[in-house]
């Protein structure tokens, strides 16, 4: 009997002993990682959870192009950085592409200058098309690639920006 209630009480220990002991990890593939320098979308509309910008299917750019779509990426100002340039764009479901190592598959072809905290990326949904497939979904609908931003400071530290969709308007 005695030898009974030492086990039971070892048992309802060990557990406790168990979670006490498991160390949590900080860093993983599921985790929160931020950079050091934050990137965000001046003209988001929405967070559906990634920052959203509008764009209009029937705003006419010129004859045979629609929709101007313009995403501006901002740092905070009193960091003491500046954004370089806008060194790879890419129109995606992932972050693969952007992350990849690659020179070609991506949405623009040469480095979009910045200046200061700033830096504005255009394009348009006739563009978008041509490049990244599709058709125009109907209003209120997200274009199905979100695009992807790889960019540059000035001290050469380049930041992966979070996702930014595309919501489509009349």
């Amino acid at each position: 009997m005695n030898i009974s209630i030492k086990k039971l009480i070892l048992l309802a220990f060990l557990p406790i002993v168990i979670i006490a002991a498991c160390k949590k990890q900080d860093i993983g593939p599921k985790s929160d990682i931020r950079p050091a320098v934050p990137v965000t979308v001046q003209n988001a509309i929405d967070y559906r959870p990634d920052p959203t910008v509008g764009v209009s299917k029937s705003a006419v750019v010129s004859p045979g192009i629609v929709g101007p779509i313009q995403i501006i990426l901002n740092i905070p100002a009193g960091i003491g950085r500046s954004i370089t340039e806008i060194t790879k764009v890419a129109a995606a479901t992932s972050y693969t592409q952007i992350q990849s190592g690659g020179t070609t598959g991506f949405y623009n072809t040469a480095p979009i200058p910045g200046s200061g905290t700033s830096v504005t990326f255009n394009t348009t949904l006739t563009e978008y098309l041509a490049k990244a497939g599709g058709s125009i979904p109907a209003a209120n609908n997200e274009l199905a690639k979100r695009f992807y931003f790889l960019v540059t400071l000035d001290d050469g530290t380049q930041i992966v920006t979070d996702p930014v969709r595309v919501l489509v308007f009349n």
